[in-house]
This record gives structure tokens, C-alpha cells and sequence, in this order.
């Protein structure tokens, strides 16, 4: 009788287990595979600015088609130069950032990976926060393809306190649409990623003007955005 019992409970429990993982799933999915088509009303970074700085946010959406090509090849050279050829992790980047000498860890996220953490959660480095990234990580490489990625990226990114996406960064900074940026102008917009709070585009320092000229010279050695032509 006593074993009985303990088997039901143990097939009640599991259906439960089952039941949580397949809500989980579904929700999980229906907060990623919409924005494969429509654009996503805002992100959780957005929001968390709006709330703890109560500072106007200059953002609007484009396509991809609407920016120039130098922006997008200017990121992918400093943030993630396989972002063509992974499926979310660089995971030769991240061994490197786990065994670099002298105990100080570089970035190895990924465009995927940046996007999912913009979009869903929040900064910080608790492995709770990271495994929640690399989850959704997963379900936008799964769900949207490479393209789709780095458009919703490059109008979400933040450049500048307040300035989202690329439109607002060309037009705050440059005074004109984003399809007109040239190469000189998106090697700077990328190189003030790490930290666009305190990093200034209009204002570059020394670092960011050194850091600009390292990303051109990494889109030539790339090829140029004929290195994107494939996705």
C-alpha cells in the first residue's frame, strides 16, 4: 500500500514537472517568436531606464535596408566577428575570457547574446541572470534567423544616455538618417558599446578614438560588409 502511494505521488509529481516545463516553454516562446515578424514595442533595458532615470528616450524603428552597411559590419567587427557562422556562443571568445592572464575577463558575449539580455533581463553577472540569457539566447537563434537578429539589435542597442537603435543615434549625433552613416561615423557608434553611458560619440576620448580606428581596421580585414552579404 505504502509503495502504491509513493508511486502515485511520484506520477503526480512528474506530470506536475512536465506541466511546469511546457507552460515555461510555451510562454517562452510567445515572448520571442513574434518579434521574428513585428518589431517589439520596447525592451526590458528601455524600460528600466524610463523607469530609474525618468529621461526621454529618442528611438524609432527601421529596417535594416534603411541603415547603411558600414553600421552594420562596424558592429559585428568589434562585438562579434562569427556572428555569421555561430548559433548564439562564441565559445572559443569565452574560454579565452575564463583563462586570460592576469585575472581580468574581457567581453565574449555575443550579438545574440546582448540582444537577449536588451530585450528580456537585466544587467548584472549572477549566474541566475546569465543562465536566463543563454536560454533566450537559444530560442532567438532557433526562432528568428541571423538577419532578423542583427536588425532588432542594431535598433535597440543603446549609444548614448536615452539614444536606442540606430536611427536616434545618427540623427542625435550626425543630424541625418541612419542609411547615410559613413564608415568613420559606425566605427565610432561601435566603439562606444561597452559603455555607451559614459563613452561619448559626440565627445570621443582618447580610448574611443583609438578604439574607433582598431574597428575600421578590423572591417577591412573582414572584407567590408560584403562579409554580411551571406546571411
Amino acid at each position: 500500500m505504502v509503495k502504491r502511494r509513493n508511486r502515485a505521488r511520484g506520477r503526480r509529481l512528474r506530470r506536475y514537472v512536465t506541466t511546469v516545463l511546457v507552460i515555461v516553454m510555451l510562454a517562452s516562446i510567445a515572448l520571442t517568436l513574434p518579434w521574428r515578424w513585428f518589431d517589439p514595442p520596447t525592451t526590458s533595458f528601455i524600460l528600466q531606464d524610463r523607469l530609474h532615470n525618468k529621461g526621454n528616450i529618442h528611438q524609432r524603428w527601421v529596417t535594416l535596408s534603411e541603415i547603411s552597411p558600414a553600421l552594420p559590419i562596424a558592429i559585428v567587427a568589434s562585438e562579434d566577428q562569427k556572428f555569421p557562422h555561430h548559433h548564439g556562443f562564441d565559445f572559443q571568445s569565452i574560454s579565452k575570457a575564463i583563462n586570460e592572464d592576469r585575472g581580468r575577463r574581457r567581453g565574449a558575449s555575443t550579438i545574440s547574446q546582448q540582444l537577449a539580455k536588451n530585450l528580456y533581463l537585466w544587467s548584472g553577472r549572477s549566474l541566475f541572470r546569465k543562465a536566463l540569457e543563454a536560454y533566450f539566447t537559444v530560442l532567438i537563434e532557433v526562432t528568428w534567423p541571423k538577419r532578423r537578429i542583427l536588425e532588432v539589435y542594431l535598433n535597440v542597442v543603446e549609444f548614448g544616455p536615452g539614444i536606442y537603435g540606430a536611427d536616434a543615434a545618427s540623427r542625435s549625433f550626425f543630424a541625418k538618417p541612419p542609411s547615410q552613416i559613413t564608415s568613420q561615423e559606425a566605427a565610432l557608434l561601435a566603439a562606444v558599446l561597452p559603455n555607451p553611458k559614459r563613452m561619448s560619440v559626440p565627445r570621443p576620448s582618447g580610448y574611443v578614438q583609438k578604439r574607433s580606428a582598431e574597428i575600421e581596421a578590423a572591417v577591412r580585414a573582414l572584407g567590408g560588409p560584403g562579409y554580411l552579404a551571406q546571411l
